[in-house]
């Protein structure tokens, strides 16, 4: 059995970047969110308030615990709207993928074709699973054609004609590994 990598970052290197790209974006929003909220609320000036407000305030995190619980709360939602939006860009294509695959193996209809929307994620997989199934139409449609060549050799009494199309369609078959 062939050892795979943990890691390799060559692979779908384009699907990669893309949502790293988006994954950093959203880091990158919530994180300034969060020092803009910070930055705005440590920025006042602190005259009177802070000689009112020395007698509640003992440590420094009493003064920062409201900012720190806002900054919290964004990135809170930041990463919740990844959590949602991001997955359907993924999920969306694959399960369209599997949707078609099944419809091909249930109704056995080699004329489907698996199809995604023009800027979806995963094209690549979806060509790959075209070149499949048209590669098995293929090659059932040259073993039906051999099978009716066989069957009219049979009923014509030509044996060595039969015996010829006999071969191709176990020379056919024996190309797909069954086992």
């Amino acid at each position: 059995m062939e050892r795979r990598k943990k890691l390799n970052l060559k692979v779908k290197w384009e699907l990669q970047r893309w949502l790293l790209w988006r994954i950093f974006l959203t880091v990158l929003v919530a994180i300034s969110i969060a020092l803009v909220i910070l930055y705005l609320f440590s920025h006042r000036e602190i005259g009177q308030s802070l000689y009112k407000a020395h007698l509640t305030i003992k440590h420094v995190s009493d003064l920062l615990l409201p900012v720190i619980l806002a900054s919290g709360g964004i990135c809170l939602v930041a990463g919740l709207l990844i959590a949602i939006f991001l997955p359907q860009k993924i999920a969306g294509p694959i399960y369209r993928i599997e949707q078609d695959l099944r419809y091909v193996a249930e109704k056995r209809d080699l004329t489907k074709k698996v199809s995604l929307r023009r800027g979806d994620r995963f094209q690549s997989l979806a060509s790959a699973a075209n070149v499949v199934i048209d590669t098995v139409r293929e090659d059932m449609s040259k073993i039906l054609n051999d099978i009716n060549g066989l069957d009219k050799a049979l009923k014509e009494g030509k044996v060595a004609e039969a015996q010829k199309y006999l071969e191709a369609v176990k020379k056919r078959i024996g190309n797909y590994k069954l086992n």
